[in-house]
């Protein structure tokens, strides 16, 4: 059974940076990708970011490149969302997600809010 772990939600003014981190556990993959869904009040669950298993290739969103940058650590099966220059549009419960042989799994959500 896969576990994701994920930490590091919280409350910033605009602005303000935050970091995420996902810890997957649980099932030994010969190759991953990960990444971070949002979704904030009232609306769907969005892409925001995705790193490839190599790390040499990574995603994002339109509305947050430049922004936010995506990494991981595959020693430590974890990967990392930096959130900076945050703005109110940006508040919303993120989901650190593993995605694996056409299959995918999802963390806990973790809730940002940034305030004007």
């Amino acid at each position: 059974q896969v576990q994701l772990v994920a930490a590091g939600g919280g409350r910033v003014q605009a602005g303000g940076s935050l970091r995420h981190s996902c810890v997957a556990s649980g099932r030994a993959f010969r190759s991953y990708a990960m990444g971070w869904f949002g979704q904030a009040p009232g609306k769907e669950r969005e892409f925001v970011a995705r790193i490839t298993w190599s790390g040499a290739s990574t995603y994002y969103a339109d509305s947050v490149k430049g922004r936010f940058t995506i990494s991981r650590d595959k020693a430590k099966n974890t990967v990392y969302l930096q959130m900076s220059s945050l703005n109110v549009e940006d508040t919303a419960v993120y989901y650190c997600y593993l995605e694996s042989s056409g299959q995918s799994y999802w963390g806990q959500g973790t809730q940002v809010t940034v305030s004007s």
